[in-house]
């Protein structure tokens, strides 16, 4: 009777914790856009999975350089050959599904040389991916929701700036949504200063690849640690950045069971939990972790 009681128990317990994990209405982005293998963009979006994709990666940018996307295996932007993801992207934007040109920094990366050079990226970035209008854009005519930075070396410097320019193109026309992937150690040496401005509607830090800030099967006191400073910033929501499988990233991947039973039910708790963000849509869809979580978030 004992053995019984003690196995109902289990079970309701079970129960009460996926039925408060399932009650959230997070969402979860990915990074679309780094390997070929991975499906257009359109096959993407109609797995139902995901609530924003990141097109990764626009990694030239400042320093006087013309800016140039990098899509990998997906399309030439050398010969003009990624204006036809536009149907794409209006696909996706038709399902409720906000897509954002991620910006990629990396160490060696050209400066920002000024407030004058933030400027005019965000103008190249408003005429040819935003709500502006240009003789040649290279994703086509679609209109992205907005723009993703992913910065992770290089300088820190006038990211500020461009934010700030690229919020108040979307006062005067359509709403241009920000979203940034720091790193978890708080604050991030990249974006912190662009990050305090208050622009930014998603930020979904990066949980990986840092192990002083990510879980491990051991503990989940790190993640927690930094999960409470990173709510602190003044941004909409804040989402808990995961590797999509063992492979996507060298260390900080969750389990699904870990993230059901211990991650999700730590950082939903709090009102500032915007979801989950998945590097990236390869890896994922390789281990099928997002449709496995996809109801629990």
């Amino acid at each position: 009777m004992k053995g019984e009681s003690a196995l109902d128990l289990a079970i309701l317990c079970s129960c009460i914790v996926m039925l408060v994990v399932g009650s959230s209405a997070g969402g979860i982005a990915i990074y679309w856009g780094q390997n070929g293998n991975e499906g257009t963009l359109e096959e993407t979006c109609a797995t139902g999975d995901y609530d924003f994709v990141n097109i990764a990666f626009l990694p030239t940018f400042g320093g006087g350089q013309p800016p140039m996307i990098n899509l990998a295996g997906h399309c030439d932007p050398t010969v003009n050959g990624c204006v036809g993801l536009s149907s794409d992207i209006e696909y996706c934007q038709a399902r409720g599904i906000k897509v954002m040109i991620s910006l990629r920094g990396d160490k060696g990366s050209p400066p920002m040389a000024s407030k004058q050079d933030a400027a005019e990226i965000a103008a190249y970035l408003w005429n040819n991916f935003l709500g502006g209008h240009s003789s040649f854009r290279p994703l086509g005519d679609a209109v992205l929701d907005g723009v993703d930075f992913d910065i992770e070396g290089g300088s820190n410097a006038h990211f500020n700036d461009l934010v700030t320019y690229l919020s108040e193109y979307g006062e005067s026309g359509r709403k241009v949504c920000l979203t940034a992937a720091p790193q978890c150690p708080y604050p991030d040496a990249w974006l912190g200063g662009a990050l305090e401005t208050g622009l930014f509607d998603y930020v979904w830090v990066q949980f990986y690849n840092n192990p002083p800030c990510q879980y491990n099967s051991s503990a989940i006191d790190n993640l927690e640690d930094a999960w409470k400073q990173w709510i602190n910033i003044p941004a909409k929501q804040i989402f808990l950045g995961l590797p999509a499988s063992p492979d996507a990233a060298g260390s900080g991947f969750v389990t699904v069971s870990d993230l059901l039973s211990e991650v999700l039910p730590s950082v939903q708790r709090f009102p500032e939990y915007g979801g989950v963000m998945l590097w990236s849509r390869y890896y994922d869809d390789q281990s099928g972790y997002s449709h496995a979580i996809r109801k629990y978030v």
